[in-house]
């Protein structure tokens, strides 16, 4: 019998300028992540060389790349899927989003638990490096340019109502370089409304929004930056405040413990600006203790929709 969690390395930097976290995967598997959750490891996403140019049309940095290389991810992810096994995706930037919606988007209709430092809803004109990291969550939900919305004509991935975007705190961020706005469906807990209602409270509205019987299951993304920076410094654009380790890990447990939940992906994370690594030390205790504990290891996992991987989107 297979096991239940598969882990997956994707280690993309197309959505940055800058480098390092294509070691996250290498960092995370030394620390034991594999072992200590039982994962099949399920191989590497080749990640192609990076153009560093900014697309004239869209003005994004290295969007043909990333369009190109999203489907291989999702290819990839779907063999996970196809397996009934969980996958644990080691990213990488935030753009690895974009090949794990589209595996899911193939299949049916699922949800988006959104755990974020920052909302990553620029528009090209408002990002002043044209990251695709800032830009992750318009792009998965369809805002955006229709090359890196569009792919495969899914538009879009993931439905705003079905996304959940959670204590993100790039508030001012977003002001001074003039940020679109969250779409008034999609369900936003920043990180001040997380520390109103308490982190569990919060959690659990999450959860039960994205548990609502229209949807097929729900994906979870972490971004390493949603964590406190003194506890996270190791990412590459740093925001004061955050969730303790502590909170970070209620809200997975809340969220995996829904039995709903399809698929996990952590980006962000860079060794390189972890000099003693207690940082990524951190991050790994989080996710064990998260993973080990969920049903999925218990093998009570719901999985992800019969693949239907249709030649044109399915009608939602």
């Amino acid at each position: 019998m297979s096991p239940n969690y598969a882990l997956l390395e994707a280690p993309s930097t197309l959505g940055l300028r800058s480098d390092g976290v294509q070691k996250l995967p290498d960092r995370l598997l030394q620390l034991g992540l594999a072992d200590d959750i039982r994962a099949r490891r399920a191989g590497r996403v080749a990640v192609p060389t990076r153009p560093g140019e900014r697309d004239p049309q869209s003005t994004v940095l290295n969007a043909d790349a990333i369009v190109n290389w999203s489907p291989k991810l999702a290819d990839a992810v779907e063999v996970i899927l196809g397996r009934r096994e969980f996958p644990v995706i080691l990213g990488g930037d935030c753009t690895i989003l974009l090949g794990s919606m589209l595996a899911l988007r193939r299949r049916g209709r699922f949800g988006l638990l959104f755990i974020d430092g920052n909302a990553d809803f620029f528009q090209p004109e408002a990002e002043p490096n044209g990251e695709g990291a800032s830009m992750d969550l318009a792009w998965v939900t369809g805002h955006g340019p229709d090359k890196l919305t569009n792919i495969e004509g899914r538009r879009p991935l993931v439905r705003d109502e079905d996304v959940v975007a959670f204590a993100f705190r790039d508030h001012e961020d977003q002001r001074e370089f003039g940020s679109q706005p969250l779409p008034p469906t999609l369900e936003a807990i920043d990180l001040p409304l997380v520390r109103s209602l308490g982190v569990e409270a919060a959690a659990q509205r999450a959860v039960a929004h994205l548990t609502r019987p229209e949807l097929e299951g729900f994906f979870i993304h972490v971004d390493a930056d949603c964590l406190d920076d003194a506890t996270m410094p190791a990412v590459d654009f740093r925001v004061p405040g955050g969730l303790t380790p502590g909170e970070l890990l209620a809200v997975l447990r809340a969220a995996l413990a829904s039995g709903r939940a399809v698929g996990i992906e952590v980006a962000i994370y860079n060794p390189k600006l972890d000099e003693d690594g207690s940082a990524g030390e951190r991050l790994a205790a989080i996710m064990k203790e998260a993973l080990r504990r969920s049903p999925i290891a218990q093998g009570n996992a719901v999985p992800a929709g019969t693949s239907r991987h249709p030649s044109a989107p399915s009608g939602w």
